[in-house]
């Protein structure tokens, strides 16, 4: 299945540009239906360590309405969550009607990480699909809309990312051992996460892949698809569609935060072209408590 994902798919900073004031001002609109129709959802990022989750989420919610959505970046239980059923730290973040819930990884670390490091029983995580399609339908059935995405990008290209932020002085601390422990299960984690796809695939709650190699292509499609399924389950109360003037009031603004992402591209690949041994990184015991891939 992710083997033949084409991770060449590529969209210009030009059409991105052109594009994204419409999108967010679209998803806007549509989260201020949602709040005036009652109706909930929820937006799943998953995928791989540097695919790019955080700077889309970021992206994403950066024109709507702050007190329309939650951000919950998910992290492995604490002690007092583990006493609990498993899913129970994550009923505690469904959204109110009305409102948007966006999981920055999930409920699917059991059937990843949990899998592959071996922090669960097999009988535990096997059972976790049928946990998570209960969920989820029980969700759905009350009128939530659920999104689900898995952002996508090849091996080689995951260690050229750790390997450009190691680079940089001011991000180096992101990349850990634990990070270096995972890219080299990298075939483990593949196996597991179409596994993963292809056993939660369903009607309510339906996968999307985002080819993530071309950050602008990925998105771009992120928005699309959250728009469409929006659009979808707001139907006819659904606003119509409004273009943002080229002329807006906030141009300035967004030429300069996209000009100083593409100098800081920039740099970072220049950094990863220098020659220079890759530093070692710490114990990643403490880590592996803390991150969920």
């Amino acid at each position: 299945m992710l083997r033949q994902v084409n991770l060449d798919l590529k969209l210009s900073r030009k059409d991105y540009k052109e594009a994204l004031p419409d999108l967010q001002r679209r998803l806007y609109d549509l989260q201020k239906a949602c709040w005036d129709h009652s109706v909930a959802s929820i937006v799943v990022f998953e995928g791989w360590d540097a695919a790019g989750k955080g700077s889309t989420i970021a992206t994403l919610t950066q024109r709507l309405d702050p007190r329309g959505f939650k951000l919950h970046p998910i992290r492995a239980p604490r002690t007092y969550e583990k006493q609990r059923p498993w899913l129970w730290r994550f009923w505690l973040k469904t959204p109110n009607r009305g409102e948007m819930a966006i999981f920055d990884q999930s409920w699917y670390g059991r059937v990843l990480i949990e899998r592959v490091e071996g922090l669960t029983p097999k009988k535990e995580w096997q059972k976790a699909y049928r946990d998570v399609s209960e969920f989820e339908q029980m969700l759905a059935d009350d009128g939530t809309v659920i999104v689900k995405y898995w952002l996508h990008i090849s091996k080689k290209e995951q260690r050229k990312r750790f390997q450009a932020i190691e680079k940089d002085p001011l991000e180096s601390w992101r990349v850990t051992a634990e990070d270096w422990k995972r890219h080299k299960e990298y075939e483990e984690y593949q196996l597991a996460a179409e596994e993963m796809l292809e056993r939660t695939e369903s009607e309510w709650g339906p996968w999307t892949i985002v080819e993530a190699t071309d950050r602008y292509w990925a998105r771009r499609k992120v928005f699309q698809t959250l728009i469409a399924a929006l659009e979808a389950r707001l139907g006819a109360h659904a606003p119509p569609v409004e273009r943002v003037a080229a002329d807006s009031k906030d141009r300035g603004l967004r030429e300069a935060m996209e000009d100083a992402e593409a100098m800081l591209d920039g740099e970072r690949a220049e950094a990863a072209a220098k020659p220079g041994r890759r530093k070692k990184g710490v114990d990643g015991s403490a880590a592996r408590a803390e991150r969920v891939m």
